[in-house]
């Protein structure tokens, strides 16, 4: 066994001894100077670096002082100034009359500048960002470098403002921030603030409280905040803890939204957010890592209430939301915006005289953030609240939005005693929208259809049919203004009301006689409407009302580019009639308003054959009202059969089953 020989041994000791000596006289040097001259002489080498490193002045015009501690000294400096980089609007970025620091050493010898605890007395921080992605806050010469930054742990405040500009974002802010002292001169209840100024273009306000210390970097200590801020119309209200003011690692919140329109939220937050009426929701807001959760929620959006659970994910190639939204009652009118209706448009299109103003919505759709996220959201509304013409209820939905690809599958609803299943297919990845719907209706209630129509209270029967349609647009009236595809529906039996299809056969005196005894039901056959679209023209294949009395069949079209419509009715009796009109009926003009009439022509034509008749003998003026029929039965299965299958060109309705 070998032992290391002595003189090596006291030679290494030797050389401890030395640099430890070294060090005490470099110590205490430091100390003797600082003793007979204070450390002000550092003051101009200071500013020096300062502006040999960023360009930017620092002036240093009060006393310097250092208290001594490993790892972190604390030194005090009073009337500090520092220069903002000559591009901002203002002079100064910082101004304080005392300034109170500790420094990591450790950190500033691998040339980092942390900062642990700062106290300010009086501070003005005036801090901003241009359309360049330069940052007055970055210390490096070009303002770009996100490493060249003082990192802060903790920052104390007495009466100081703080300011933020970027013109790019049209955002200029200006905050008061206060701690209150008790009579021992301790911070009392924490910081106070209040903001003003201008948000992304909107009016901006906002006060509160805070903590006595700004945990800005601490990931260990949650930090209580209270905030009331609003912009524009959207107000914000939240109390709880948020742990890294600066990182926002974590959040334990309880907050309250409000405000006129939830797509103001895509101007503030830049990520896509429907347009809605005025809304209000409270809920407890959860922040750790890349996730944000926003749970147990229940609000109101226009006069239907909302309630739920989501789920934000962050971290990805762009922001996911899922969840599952859950209403109990759903009022029609507050899905308008969401579908670029305008409030108020049917009512006014019926209303209008000349039939100028248009039905279908017309607003465009903002794809062009479509893909600022990505969305998995389940959504079911109970009761629909609603126009008595639409017999809607029981809406279940799956949204999907991903890679601006907009996606409702599937989409049921209860619909006049029966069901509407669908798939609808929005593609926001060019500047205009792809869009297709595919949709199947099932034992749908004719008599439920039209609750307005009195005559249809006596009527049976069930509708059933499909439809599969694509068009092009930013707006739902232009998505169908160029659609193509099929459209089939068909009635395959049931009771109607024979004085309406007599009515509807100009039969005069089944007419009379029918208000005289009263209503009856006739059998059903079938009816079925039967359109191909082309170009947003929907051109009739098929229409067709079967009854055991009369027959009526359509030609012509529906232009949904125009909102116009030009249909022919014929009808055909199956029994004679001794006092009709026999003339087809026209439906023609806007959608909104259409006109029905009779052709005139062949009206006055029998009208005249009549008194020409009346003249030989007064009996003879029947002969030209007279219906003699018969009509013939429809080929009911040949007609179903066609429009219930979509023509060869054009694929089924995938997974919706009759």
């Amino acid at each position: 066994m070998t032992s290391t020989p002595r003189p090596l041994a006291l030679k290494f000791l030797s050389i401890l001894g030395w640099l430890g000596g070294a060090l005490l006289a470099g110590v205490a040097l430091v100390t003797l100077v600082i003793a007979l001259f204070g450390l002000n002489w550092l003051r101009a080498p200071l500013e020096r670096m300062a502006l040999e490193s960023t360009g930017r002045v620092l002036v240093i015009g009060g006393d310097l002082s250092l208290r001594w501690g490993w790892p972190w000294p604390r030194l005090q400096l009073a009337d500090v100034t520092f220069a903002n980089p000559a591009w901002a609007q203002e002079k100064q970025m910082f101004t304080a009359e005392a300034v109170e620091i500790t420094v990591d050493l450790p950190q500033l010898l691998r040339r980092n500048l942390v900062f642990p605890e700062v106290r300010l007395v009086r501070p003005v921080v005036l801090l901003a960002q241009d359309a360049d992605g330069r940052k007055s806050w970055l210390l490096d010469r070009t303002q770009k470098d996100e490493a060249a930054r003082i990192h802060i742990g903790r920052l104390q405040l007495d009466q100081g403002t703080l300011g933020f500009d970027d013109p790019a974002h049209k955002t200029r802010i200006r905050a008061a921030l206060s701690t209150p002292l008790a009579a021992s001169g301790a911070a009392d209840s924490g910081l106070i603030f209040t903001a003003q100024g201008g948000y992304k273009g909107l009016p901006f306000k906002a006060q509160g409280n805070g903590g006595p210390v700004l945990a800005l970097r601490d990931d260990s200590t949650p930090y209580p905040l209270k905030l009331d801020a609003s912009a524009g119309a959207t107000r914000l209200q939240v109390k709880g803890t948020v742990t890294s003011l600066l990182k926002w690692t974590a959040a334990d919140l309880r907050l309250n939204l409000r405000g006129d329109n939830l797509a103001q939220l895509s101007t503030l937050l830049g990520v896509a957010v429907p347009a809605t009426p005025a809304y209000a929701t409270e809920g407890h807001l959860l922040h750790n890592g890349n996730t944000w959760r926003y749970e147990k929620f229940s609000g109101r959006v226009g006069a239907s209430d909302i309630a739920g659970s989501l789920l934000l994910t962050t971290g990805g190639p762009r922001p996911v939301v899922s969840g599952e939204l859950v209403s109990q009652v759903l009022d029609l009118s507050d899905l308008g915006p969401t579908i670029g209706s305008r409030p108020g448009s049917v009512k006014k299109a019926i209303a209008s005289g000349s039939g100028s103003a248009r039905l279908l919505p017309d607003v465009a759709f903002k794809a062009n953030n479509w893909d600022s996220l990505d969305a998995q959201i389940n959504l079911r509304a109970k009761q629909i609240r609603r126009a008595r013409q639409l017999p809607l209820e029981n809406l279940v939905t799956q949204l999907s939005l991903k890679d601006a690809v907009l996606t409702l599958d599937p989409l049921t609803l209860g619909f006049a005693g029966g069901q509407l299943k669908a798939t609808v297919t929005l593609d926001g990845r060019q500047p205009t929208i792809q869009a297709r719907a595919k949709a199947r209706v099932n034992r749908v209630r004719v008599a439920e259809l039209f609750p307005s129509v009195v005559l249809n209270k006596a009527t049976i029967g069930e509708i059933h049919g499909d439809f599969d349609l694509k068009g092009t647009g930013n707006s739902v009236a232009r998505m169908l203004g160029s659609a193509h595809g099929h459209v089939g529906l068909v009635v395959d039996g049931g009771e109607v009301s024979q004085l309406m299809m007599e009515q509807a056969g100009l039969h005069l005196w089944e007419i009379l006689a029918l208000n005289v005894t009263g209503d009856k039901k006739v059998k059903l056959r079938c009816a079925v409407a039967d359109f191909t679209a082309k170009n947003g023209i929907f051109n009739v294949d098929a229409l067709v009302f079967d009854t055991a009395v009369t027959t009526l069949t359509g030609a012509g079209r529906i232009d949904l580019a125009q909102e116009t419509l030009d249909l022919t009715l014929t009808q055909k009796t199956k029994d004679t009639s001794p006092l009709a009109l026999r003339s087809p009926i026209h439906l023609r003009g806007p959608l909104a308003r259409p006109q029905i009439g009779v052709d005139k022509g062949q009206v006055a034509a029998r009208a005249l054959g009549a008194v020409a008749l009346g003249l030989v003998n007064p009996l003879l003026a029947l002969i030209p009202l007279i219906d003699a029929g018969p009509g013939k039965d429809s080929d009911c299965a040949k007609l179903v059969r066609d429009a219930t299958t979509v023509p060869s060109n054009q694929s089924k309705s995938a997974g919706l089953q009759k």
